[in-house]
């Protein structure tokens, strides 16, 4: 997963796979999201960020199942 963020558009993109892009849908106005053939999710962008996400604030955590 990639997120990227294009200050000069002020435009965030969240890439959630490679997988080749089938359909585009809007969300509202500023947010779209690509999905390939199979409805599944391939990338998140989003218009007028600093309206929309706090990305100053970008924060990653991968939570692990704990051994038995």
């Amino acid at each position: 997963m990639n997120v990227r963020y294009f200050h000069d558009t002020n435009t965030a993109l969240i890439e959630l796979s490679t997988n080749p892009i089938a359909e585009s849908k809007e969300i509202n106005e500023d947010i779209y999201v690509d999905l390939d053939s199979k409805g599944n999710p391939v990338a998140i962008t989003i218009e007028h960020a600093d309206l929309h996400a706090n990305l100053p604030n970008l924060f990653f955590e991968q939570i692990t199942v704990p051994e038995s």
